[in-house]
């Protein structure tokens, strides 16, 4: 294969959402010569998220507060948290949001930041609450990657990771041209993943299509470790109108469900449906912590007998009285999508966030030299379940700490590779059939009712597709192929991996924990609280339990 071009940088930063382009500042500005790449444009994946309205971010109001959120991150990540890295994230969200206002991002200000909306999903007061708007933020990070002269390399794919002997060096990227595929190496001592979670797993999510795991899966090639692949947030979301719009779930002590004229929990005393629509309104996604989890899988029941979901009214009360972050809300769908609390719409359960991911330190490391990883790609600074707002914060954290370590890092350090290599490309024509197969797959068995008799089945459903696969191989020197053909098994890749870890992770956690439901196994199990950790050796995928946790 002949590689039209080849690019030098000290550090390469994969992925352009919030974490990824904190990163590639933040290595720039400490002297590197960095590079961003983006599957499409620059200000993409989940932080940029078309669905909703912005990124809600939550802070510490001070040093004492700060001990409040870590021991809360502890306590609802019910042992699942790093304590380490969930110490460096709370020290530093309030130096990260003093970061935002020094590149000029402008944020929302909560006029009635004490209302009860603005306490985070599965918090129990209210914090420091900012909003962060995409235009702004987009705007104001591109114009600093600019002023830095940060190398934008966009609608460009990652294919592999290069390496020489045990350190990652460099990738090997794909990029779109007219008359044909056209490949770039780019050699670099540090490399940063940002590339977002794994809902490209699922056929229906709350996420952009570039939301592939591919970060995950280029880790593990790597020979990096992921832990906590069974916390997967699940959450409501529109299927018609404006499919894949982001429910809003403080709505839900407002909202009545129907399925066709029948109304749900219609058969629950008042007094309880009551209670647990109470009790729903004060989180997002699905967790079996918490008695309300009922509600949620009802909804998941009736939503999968209906190909049109379920639908919402809304209560005459909210209409007349909205709180603010409610009507920041709705303004938002009026505006963007033309919906208001009046108009009829459907809902159903989607994928949504990823709470775990590849392994790290404090320092972002990944234990593999010249790798490091930030953001929603990663692991440990949630546990089974995530505050609200933290996702955003733990871009921002993770990302400067991983822009000023790849940095620091590759200095003294030879440009390039003398002999740097990575694994023969190849292409699958019916990538796109069969990753439909494994998005399916994961539809029924991994979204909130999970069970071993399922992921067995997924399982053996990967063997037979992995000997499908294997047959259908062709070496990329022997065919023409398309960049979305080439893409798309890259793609298929990463999901089969992926797949085969976080059903082998299902399989193990025999409990229920955080957004974790094993149906057959409903409750949690104290001697469970163990982080299942997934790497590659031999060429396979291990799973364990980690008894000595995290290290």
């Amino acid at each position: 294969m002949r590689c039209v071009s080849r690019i030098y940088v000290d550090v390469l930063v994969v992925g352009a959402g919030l974490a990824g382009l904190t990163a590639a500042i933040s290595a720039a500005e400490e002297g590197a010569r960095a590079a961003i790449i983006s599957r499409g444009r620059l200000c993409s994946g989940s932080s940029f998220y078309p669905g909703t309205w912005g990124l809600g971010l939550v802070a510490p109001e001070d040093e004492k507060d700060e001990a409040d959120l870590e021991e809360t991150i502890l306590r609802i990540g019910e042992g699942m948290a790093n304590p380490a890295l969930v110490h460096t994230f709370t020290g530093k969200i309030r130096e990260s949001l003093e970061y935002l206002e020094y590149l000029g991002v402008p944020l929302r200000e909560a006029k009635a930041n004490k209302e009860r909306e603005f306490i985070p999903c599965f918090d129990h007061k209210n914090r420091l609450w900012k909003g962060i708007e995409k235009p702004g933020s987009s705007q104001m990070m591109s114009k600093r990657l600019r002023e830095l002269k940060v190398a934008c390399l966009e609608h460009m794919t990652i294919l592999r990771l290069l390496k020489e002997g045990e350190r990652v060096c460099g990738a090997l990227a794909v990029k779109r041209n007219d008359e044909g595929l056209s490949f770039v190496e780019i050699l670099s001592p540090a490399v940063i993943l940002a590339t977002g979670g794994m809902g490209g797993l699922f056929a229906h999510r709350l996420t952009t299509d570039d939301v592939t795991g591919i970060g995950q899966y280029l880790a593990l090639e790597s020979g990096a470790k992921l832990f906590n692949l069974e916390f997967m947030q699940m959450m409501l979301g529109h299927v018609h109108p404006a499919p894949k719009t982001i429910y809003n779930e403080k709505m839900f002590r407002f909202s009545r469900f129907y399925v066709e004229n029948k109304e749900l929990f219609s058969e629950w005393e008042e007094e309880e449906r009551d209670k647990q629509l109470e009790l729903r309104s004060g989180y997002g996604p699905f967790t079996t912590r918490l008695s309300s989890k009922k509600v949620d899988l009802e909804i998941y029941k009736e939503s999968q007998r209906r190909r049109e979901g379920i639908r919402v009214v809304y209560q005459e009360e909210v209409k007349r009285h909205q709180p603010e972050f409610i009507k920041t809300y709705f303004d938002w769908l009026k505006e963007e999508k033309n919906l208001t609390m009046d108009d009829p719409v459907w809902l159903s359960m989607y994928a949504h966030a990823s709470n775990g991911g590849i392994a790290i330190d404090e320092e972002a490391f990944t234990g593999v030299e010249g790798l490091y990883a930030c953001g929603e790609v990663t692991g440990g600074m949630h546990g089974a379940d995530r505050l609200g707002g933290l996702s955003s914060a733990n871009g921002l954290v993770f990302g400067l700490i991983a822009g000023k370590a790849a940095a620091r890092s590759e200095r003294g350090k030879k440009e390039g590779a003398a002999a740097y290599y990575y694994q023969p490309l190849y292409v699958i024509l019916e990538a796109k059939k069969y990753l439909h197969t494994i998005q399916k797959l994961n539809q029924q068995h991994a979204m909130l009712i999970r069970s071993e008799r399922g992921s067995k089945n997924v399982l053996q459903e990967l063997s037979k597709l992995h000997s499908q696969m294997e047959r259908d191989k062709i070496p990329l020197e022997k065919t023409d192929c398309s960049m979305e053909e080439l893409l798309r098994t890259v793609d298929l890749e990463a999901a089969f991996e992926l797949t085969l870890a976080l059903h082998q992770a299902i399989l193990l956690r025999r409990e229920s924990r955080g957004p974790h439901y094993r149906e057959d196994c409903p409750k949690r199990v104290n001697g469970l609280n163990i982080p299942i950790y997934s790497w590659k050796q031999d060429n396979e995928i291990v799973t364990h339990l980690q008894m000595d946790r995290f290290t």
